[in-house]
């Protein structure tokens, strides 16, 4: 596991090795409470099992008590696909879900997606993505405040930054990816994909949003 984690997940290389092994106890316990299913002839490698446990344990690696306690099932589809979760459809572009109604407490992540997500030249992740979603959710609401994480005195200012940003996106004026102007919670997971996975990248070109991440994440960005 620790190979994996290694060759694959730049977070974890990062950490000093005492943290490291933190790390490597989430994602066990990660795999140990939560399935996750091989879906429409996907094959699931113990890799695959891997990256899915370290996409949820970046977000929330600075905050020891957090489980999710929103999700009990990881579905693994071999490939994108449609809201009508076909993957044979020419209309398949969903890389990732988080369900609702009869789908409640279970991701489906597109397993070309996730593996993607992991591979350096890739500009985001769907994988953390989809747990960022999870972890917005956990209020009750998905509007890209999340409120378990975010400290009060920063609920204002981030709504501001966030408003403003997203107006920048949607008039062409930001190099943030077109879809973060989609919503706030869209917003939200998007930017967190750029603070995980360029964070060099997203503090030299919006050091504000930065900042700002950096604080609900508790400093999670090494």
């Amino acid at each position: 596991m620790g190979e994996i984690l290694e060759k694959q997940v730049r977070f974890y290389r990062h950490l000093p090795t005492e943290e490291q092994q933190t790390f490597l106890t989430r994602v066990r316990y990660f795999l140990e409470h939560t399935k996750i299913s091989a879906e429409k002839g996907a094959v699931v490698t113990d890799e695959d099992k891997v990256l899915i446990a370290a996409s949820a344990t970046i977000p929330l690696f600075h905050f020891k008590l957090w489980v999710y306690r929103n999700l009990t099932e990881v579905l693994v589809y071999p490939d994108y696909f449609d809201e009508r979760f076909s993957t044979a459809s020419e209309e398949r572009n969903v890389a990732g879900m988080v369900g609702s109604g009869a789908l409640s407490s279970k991701m489906i992540l597109s397993q070309q997606a996730l593996r993607n997500g992991f591979l350096n030249f890739s500009a985001g992740n769907t994988a953390i993505h989809e747990f960022v979603h999870l972890i917005d959710k956990a209020d009750g609401e998905v509007d890209g405040i999340p409120e378990y994480l975010i400290p009060k005195s920063l609920i204002e200012p981030w709504i501001k930054e966030m408003h403003k940003t997203i107006r920048e996106i949607r008039t062409g004026e930001s190099d943030i990816r077109e879809y973060a102007g989609t919503n706030e919670a869209e917003f939200f997971a998007v930017v967190s994909e750029y603070f995980f996975k360029k964070p060099s990248l997203l503090k030299e070109d919006h050091p504000k949003l930065y900042r700002m991440l950096d604080h609900i994440y508790g400093g999670a960005e090494v």
